[in-house]
């Protein structure tokens, strides 16, 4: 069978899931929805701070829920490959007449589709409780366009554990990495209110240029200056997690 198509089957064979096995489709969605009500609560009085960039904290916690939620939406069709390798059934796809590509690319297109879900859902929820979208239509699409690639990276690295772990006894390191990559950035205040370690591990962080660039419709208008930093991180870390997800592929291969 030809590498498309095998793609597209175990694609749609993850995405069949998401009804019927709803611990593969929850945490992406609770996660965004928990941190909006958490967060926008309890750090309200952020905004205050001198230099913050938007009024209300609302408008600078949504769009990293959203961005968090699709890295969980990644994450979990990396613990589907986990119970495929716990089952056997990832065996007999390898001794099929398969290339061991397609066994990759499905999976991580299924995420792409996952990651639309808590975009969806979640951003009407944050616009209801007072978020305020001022870069319009562009802004949206450049909040959509950071879920999408962090989905990517986060189904890279739950694959590539998956498949060097074969267990499900793995998914903690997974959600691990990526709790990581976003609370160790901007994830709750700017870098010009940071101070200490964390600040010099945020600056250096990836993920900061990720959410910026997620973030520039809520705190203004959308700006190549904002968007290329984001566009370099994710097409960095896209290529780094996938060559780590096909790495250890290559250890299953007969």
């Amino acid at each position: 069978m030809s590498t498309p198509r095998v793609a597209g089957a175990l694609a749609g064979r993850s995405l069949v899931l998401i009804p019927r096995v709803p611990s593969t489709f929850v945490p992406s969605l609770i996660f965004p929805i928990f941190s909006v009500v958490a967060f926008s609560g309890a750090f309200s009085a952020v905004a205050n701070i001198p230099g913050f960039p938007v009024p209300k904290v609302i408008d600078w916690m949504l769009p990293m829920s959203i961005v968090q939620g699709a890295a969980f939406s990644g994450m979990t069709v990396g613990m589907g490959v986990a119970r495929d390798l716990e089952s056997g059934f990832f065996d007999r796809l390898l001794l099929g007449p398969v290339k061991p590509f397609g066994l990759i690319a499905g999976p991580m297109g299924a995420a792409v589709v996952r990651a639309v879900i808590p975009f969806v859902l979640v951003l009407p929820v944050g616009m209801l409780a007072g978020a305020r979208l001022r870069g319009g239509i562009p802004g949206g699409l450049m909040l959509l366009l950071a879920a999408e690639g962090t989905a990517l990276m986060g189904a890279g690295w739950a694959i590539g554990l998956a498949l060097r772990a074969k267990s499900m006894q793995i998914a903690p390191l997974m959600q691990m990495g990526i709790f990581l990559a976003v609370f160790l950035s901007t994830a709750q205040v700017p870098l010009n209110v940071m101070t200490g370690w964390l600040h010099q591990v945020a600056r250096f962080n990836p993920m900061t240029n990720i959410l910026a660039l997620s973030r520039q419709g809520f705190i203004g208008d959308v700006t190549w200056a904002q968007t290329w930093p984001g566009l370099i991180a994710l097409a960095g870390g896209i290529v780094a997690l996938s060559l780590f997800a096909v790495r250890g592929l290559r250890g299953l291969v007969p």
